[in-house]
């Protein structure tokens, strides 16, 4: 059969397998054995840096003033403040600071205590002269007071002094009176001047009369009762003449 077919075609015989011979010149290199890299040593982990708060400056809101005249001397009241402020009438906004450094240069300390009394009964000692301007009819005045009844208990009626309390605002000669004042310490204000402090002691017919007043939260003052006061004049807003 063999010699039949003859020998099978050139393109079906199988190929010769040769190994690869390498050559002296091109012996295999031998691998470099990897070495390990040693790890980044761990370091503590700083805490992140907190964003630096700039200081809040405070900052004297005089809302609560319109809002308090408001809810005691009406609406007209409330308005009147606020138009102080809208028009710059309010003396702290418009004195320059040579009238401020001047005013706080004339408020001196009294050396000696002296009672004066005037012909409708009221006494009072000079704590304190103040050296700004004084309050006249239409003025807002802002004043620190602490009233107590001579007679009865000795706690105060009303008290505005110390940290953390708001002093009292009103309008020379407006009505009704805020909590705790009376004719008595308006009249004695008339004279004072910003900065300025006295001790004043106000007679019932310049008080709150014959019958006493309830001031509500448990606060009475008696009837023909004797009023003592401190008086502190903390500001005097000029309103436009």
């Amino acid at each position: 059969m063999a010699s039949i077919l003859g020998s099978p075609p050139a393109f079906l015989a199988r190929p010769p397998q040769t190994k690869p011979q390498l050559s002296c010149s091109q012996t295999p290199r031998p691998q470099q054995p990897i070495r390990p890299q040693p790890e980044p040593s761990a370091q503590p982990s700083s805490p992140p840096k907190k964003p630096q708060q700039r200081p809040k400056v405070a900052a004297e809101s005089t809302d609560w003033i319109a809002s308090s005249l408001t809810r005691r001397f009406g609406l007209g009241a409330g308005l009147a403040w606020v138009g102080f402020l809208a028009v710059g009438v309010v003396s702290e906004q418009i004195k320059t600071r040579l009238e401020v450094s001047r005013e706080r240069a004339n408020t001196k300390v009294v050396e000696k205590e002296e009672e004066v009394v005037l012909p409708n009964g009221i006494r009072y000692t000079e704590l304190r002269v103040g050296g700004g301007a004084s309050p006249r009819p239409g003025d807002l005045v802002v004043i620190d007071l602490q009233g107590r009844a001579e007679e009865g208990s000795s706690d105060a009626f009303v008290d505005t002094f110390g940290e953390g309390k708001r002093p009292l605002a009103l309008v020379m000669g407006s009505r009704p009176y805020t909590k705790g004042m009376c004719e008595g310490v308006e009249y004695v204000l008339r004279s004072m001047k910003a900065g300025g402090k006295r001790r004043v002691v106000v007679p019932p017919a310049l008080g709150f009369g014959d019958d006493g007043a309830d001031l509500g939260a448990g606060l009475r003052i008696p009837a023909s009762a004797t009023l003592d006061y401190i008086v502190q004049v903390d500001k005097v807003s000029i309103a436009p003449s």
